[in-house]
């Protein structure tokens, strides 16, 4: 496979064959390349000419990412993004070998579900990259803030007064507000803003900062406190190069090179029935020089337009997620 061509192929799938396709020679390639992939498949038994569809690709354990080098590719990364995780849990550690590849897939999921960044302010209730150098969400985030060209947008976790007054200024222009979950209650119960032409998008979970809500219980508080009809929601980790969407009712649609397929939680190498949960499984081919096919600690179900909902986490899994940057 032509690794060059690749990159490119990846980001004009169109077709479910399209994906197929790309699927199963970035599976090839990755068993050839990536050794903890390859000796991962090997130990499975399995004869990699017999998988023919992206549902039977097995999927390598994130857990993973904490203690093996998951590379496909012998080079210097170009950066190296670190999971929250917990300290007795360890670290994920994801090597980028591409900027350019990272921010690609970034613009293209945000243009698949917002247009051009250009269209808005947007303001993030998140650690910066100074404050957070290795966190993926903080480099999406700056990465997003600075293609949008807008001045007022920015990193505003420690200056929530300050935001506040800003979209109480700007009632006219489309604004989106991109929070860690705790961040946005916190924001959400000191101040009242006017939210017109506004998005919130929460990117993760409480993490012991507060008590746990179930996912209707959050979005209603905050639909209540924001005055909007819906909370949005961003679903991705520091091992993966993409991001799902969430616009309305926690259902997320992924980008046309990332697939959700859903396994039998007692056994990941059983896929389950459409509509039916078990262990979320990510195939996310802009992961092409390290692992493009993961097996996540998260519980969904998939519906039969391929949209998703995370339902949960699996019993003593770690906690993980951006709001544990704080801690």
């Amino acid at each position: 496979m032509d690794i060059e061509r690749a990159k490119t192929r990846v980001f004009t799938i169109k077709t479910p064959e399209d994906f197929e396709d790309a699927a199963i020679s970035i599976f090839r390639y990755q068993y050839e390349n990536n050794a903890t992939y390859g000796k991962f498949i090997d130990l499975l038994g399995i004869n990699i000419n017999s998988i023919n569809s992206s549902a039977e690709i097995p999927c390598l354990p994130i857990e993973f990412f904490k203690t093996h080098d998951i590379s496909s590719l012998k080079a210097q990364p170009e950066l190296i993004f670190k999971s929250s995780g917990t300290t007795s849990g360890g670290k994920s550690s994801h090597p980028v070998f591409s900027k350019s590849l990272y921010e690609t897939s970034i613009l293209k999921s945000f243009n698949s579900f917002y247009g051009s960044p250009q269209a808005y302010q947007i303001f993030a209730l998140a650690p910066d990259t100074s404050s957070a150098p290795d966190s993926s969400l903080a480099y999406m985030l700056d990465f997003l803030i600075k293609s949008s060209g807008q001045p007022e947008g920015g990193f505003y976790l420690n200056r929530q007064e300050e935001l506040s007054e800003k979209i109480k200024k700007n009632h006219s222009k489309k604004k989106i507000i991109f929070g860690i979950t705790y961040a946005l209650m916190d924001f959400a119960e000191k101040f009242s803003i006017n939210t017109e032409n506004t998005f919130v998008i929460e990117t993760g979970g409480m993490k012991g900062r507060r008590s746990e809500l179930t996912r209707q219980e959050l979005h209603d508080f905050l639909k209540y406190k924001f005055g909007v009809s819906e909370i949005q929601s961003e679903y991705s980790m520091c091992e993966l190069m993409s991001q799902a969407y969430s616009k309305q009712n926690g259902i997320f649609v992924c980008p046309p090179w990332m697939k959700i397929v859903i396994k039998e939680i007692n056994d990941p190498m059983i896929s389950e029935k459409t509509g039916k949960s078990g262990g979320i499984n990510i195939i996310d081919l802009a992961n092409l020089y390290t692992c493009s096919f993961i097996s996540t600690k998260d519980i969904g179900v998939v519906h039969h337009d391929g949209s998703f909902e995370v339902l949960g986490r699996y019993d003593q899994s770690d906690i993980r997620g951006c709001s544990l940057l704080l801690s």
